[in-house]
């Protein structure tokens, strides 16, 4: 499974408004790369895919591929708009390392 915050749905859904993408999807996903060896990817979809996982909590749909689903079950998708930046978080339990940045990690 994968939460979201209320701070991230209320931004999500924001988000989807703004484009006019109603019904839209968030897709996360992970990629290779970043500063820690993975990284994630979010991007607004109107289709699934075969062998997505789907989601829903606080409102928001989610779709997880299922390579992707291996390195972020249990995550915390989160939002935060404070003065230190502003941007999604991610709360991951099975991130053994993380960037500064927070955008990468390794398992």
């Amino acid at each position: 499974m994968i939460l979201v915050s209320e701070a991230a749905a209320t931004q999500i859904q924001n988000l989807i408004k703004q484009d006019s993408q109603s019904g839209a999807f968030l897709r996360v996903q992970v990629r290779q790369g970043g500063c820690s060896g993975l990284s994630y990817k979010l991007e607004f979809q109107t289709e699934k895919k075969d062998g997505d996982h789907i989601f829903e909590d606080k409102g928001v749909k989610l779709l997880v591929d299922g390579k992707s689903y291996m390195f972020i079950a249990g995550m915390t998708l989160d939002f935060s708009g404070g003065l230190n930046g502003t941007g999604f978080t991610f709360t991951n339990p099975n991130a053994k390392k993380t960037c500064g940045c927070g955008s990468s990690f390794a398992v």
